[in-house]
């Protein structure tokens, strides 16, 4: 399931390329994109949260848990400003991409060790 996981973060992160890449030339963000990103996302905490519940799960895929809740928390930050058809700021855009890098290559750093 970790790597079911791994691949779904992996794709919601090229929808999440395209999303920066429009919100940095200062334009909003394609909803259908948007929505994708966000689906494989929960998708991938899903899967996460059932990993992590069965038990004896390692330091740091509850620290790539923690991380990529935090982005999703910084995703529904940025959704809102996509409803009140607004572009969101691009700091903030970096620091959602940041944390969610980090919490990927934590969690792929399990895969790999």
């Amino acid at each position: 399931m970790l790597l079911y996981a791994i691949l779904v973060f992996a794709v919601a992160a090229i929808g999440g390329l395209v999303l920066a890449s429009s919100v940095l030339r200062g334009k909003l963000a394609p909803w259908a994109i948007s929505l994708l990103h966000a689906l494989l996302g929960a998708s991938g905490l899903v899967l996460l949260i059932l990993v992590v519940l069965q038990g004896a799960a390692p330091a740091r895929l509850t620290a790539a848990l923690a991380l990529l809740v935090l982005a999703a928390l910084g995703g529904f930050f940025l959704a809102s400003f996509h409803l009140r058809k607004q572009v969101a700021p691009k700091a903030v855009v970096f620091v959602h991409a940041g944390v969610a890098v980090v919490g990927f290559l934590t969690l792929l750093s399990l895969l790999l060790a």
